[in-house]
């Protein structure tokens, strides 16, 4: 397995580089910071740990721009403990928030626990999944109707899926917010209405109007 390190510390991306090479991942640090995001897609890793407070660009920016094309887990390592900063982060679409100063085997067995999602995820349902005209490409991260389509962000993506794969069932909030975050963090519960309101305006603006439904008090159905 793969890891690319983004880290702007020489000492940090050191320890960060032995630790993970004795753990027997193949590890990428870069040095260099002028277009973080295009490292990462022409990089292809299995993981991205990536700082916040980088040279130009945050980290936050890059996790956004990643996003727009690939769905590589991405795990914010900082020194940031606010707990706003780490509601942005999975709002971003990253996977773990772990804050400086880590401990080395805590990190370690959360950067397999996003590996192991991340490979449960791509071996399960079905990449193509259809409901009524609606088509959902979770491989090409698009959804489409007739001859429009849209491109969706990773919690997007994982939103629809959940819908898809539970067609006609009303699926609790609750629900929801364990299948995009698995409980690693604690998530605002009006992160959720932030992504759903996205995504509405996403499907409304190809044709799906009203595709989701909300049942006030119990959750959504498609």
């Amino acid at each position: 397995m793969k890891i690319l390190i983004v880290e702007d510390e020489p000492v940090i991306r050191q320890e960060l580089t032995l630790l993970l090479e004795n753990a027997l991942y193949e590890v990428t640090a870069l040095e260099k910071f002028e277009d973080v995001a295009a490292d990462v897609l022409r990089e292809a890793p299995d993981l991205v740990l990536l700082d916040l407070n980088l040279p130009g660009e945050s980290g936050f920016d890059i996790c956004g721009r990643v996003r727009k094309t690939s769905d590589v887990p991405v795990v914010f390592l900082t020194s940031r403990t606010d707990a706003k900063d780490e509601l942005a982060g999975m709002l971003r679409g990253g996977d773990d928030y772990i804050t400086k100063p880590f401990y080395p085997p805590v990190l370690l067995a959360r950067i397999a626990a996003v590996l192991k999602r991340a490979k449960k995820g791509a071996e399960g349902a079905p990449s193509l999944l259809q409901y009524k005209d609606a088509r959902l490409d979770v491989a090409r991260a698009m959804v489409s109707y007739g001859e429009r389509r849209a491109d969706l962000t990773k919690n997007e993506i994982k939103i629809l899926h959940c819908l898809f794969l539970r067609q006609g069932e009303i699926v609790p909030r609750a629900d929801m917010i364990e299948y995009l975050w698995d409980n690693q963090v604690y998530i605002d519960d009006n992160s959720l209405s932030v992504n759903m309101t996205r995504l509405r305006n996403k499907l409304t603006a190809i044709g799906l109007h009203d595709f989701i439904q909300t049942k006030r008090g119990m959750g959504y159905r498609i």
